[in-house]
This record gives C-alpha cells, sequence and structure tokens, in this order.
C-alpha cells in the first residue's frame, strides 16, 4: 500500500496531511509547519559551522545585539525562505570570521543548512544561496578610543 502524502500551502504556511498507513504511528491526522519554523531551522544550522560570525547585514546586525543583550536572540536573522508544496528555497546572509576561507564556509553553510531543512522538516531544497555581507576581524568590537587620534 503506498503511502499517501498530500501538502498544501495556505496563507504563509505549509500543511501536510498524513493518511494511517502501515509501518506509522496508526493514527491519522495533520502537521502544519510554518515558514517561521523553516526560517529558525535554517538559521540554527548556519550558525553551527565554523566562521560563521554573525547572520544578516548591518542594521539587522545592529538590531540583534540590542536582541542579544535582553536576551531575546532571533534565530530568524538572516535568514529568508520560500516555502512551496513539496519545497523550500532559502537565501541565508553571512558573516564570515577572518582568516576563514570564505568560499569554504559559503559551502559548508549551504550544504548544512539543506540537509537540517530536509532531515527535520521534511521538505525538498531546491536551492540555498549564501551572501557572504561581510568579514569579521578580531578586534573591531574592541573599544575604538585607544586608536583614535583626538580626544
Amino acid at each position: 500500500m503506498a503511502e499517501e502524502n498530500q501538502t498544501t500551502t495556505t496563507a504563509g504556511r505549509v500543511d501536510r496531511a498524513f493518511s494511517n498507513t502501515p509501518g506509522g504511528s496508526g493514527t491519522a491526522g495533520k502537521t502544519t509547519i510554518a515558514d517561521g519554523v523553516v526560517s529558525k531551522v535554517a538559521g540554527i544550522a548556519a550558525r553551527e559551522i565554523p566562521g560563521v560570525y554573525a547572520l544578516g547585514g548591518g542594521g539587522a546586525r545592529a538590531l540583534g545585539a540590542i536582541r542579544d543583550a535582553v536576551n531575546a536572540t532571533d534565530l530568524t536573522q538572516g535568514i529568508k525562505v520560500e516555502v512551496g508544496e513539496t519545497q523550500v528555497a532559502a537565501d541565508v546572509t553571512i558573516v564570515v570570521e577572518y582568516p576563514a576561507p570564505i568560499q569554504d564556509v559559503a559551502t559548508q553553510v549551504r550544504d548544512h543548512v539543506a540537509d537540517a531543512i530536509h532531515r527535520l522538516v521534511g521538505l525538498e531544497v531546491v536551492e540555498v544561496n549564501v551572501d557572504v555581507n561581510d568579514i569579521h576581524i578580531a578586534g573591531d568590537d574592541d573599544n575604538n578610543e585607544e586608536s583614535s587620534r583626538v580626544r
């Protein structure tokens, strides 16, 4: 007996209905996975890669620093997903730590994000675009008064 899968997209979420199939849990029902969940999975996966300093562009990172200060980290920062009926595409904006090889970090992010989405959400990942927005150099976050010529 073939497993019956039906997937529909409704108002920004993916609805996946599964029939009662042999080897399954034995209970029919419907599971709904919001786009935000897919974004969080992608964000967590991207942060796990060595050489990724932060996610998001300059403005998003500044707002993220404020969120971090009040212990409200946004795990979807720097992540944009498009979720279809059975497929998902993701755009990830990262800041790479110097001297990590940028192409290697981007490739690892792409592979890890695709694997995490497929494994945890169950959707086919058609593409993961990685945008390297900046490079972080240790000492950039230090107090700039020491390097200032004027006091």
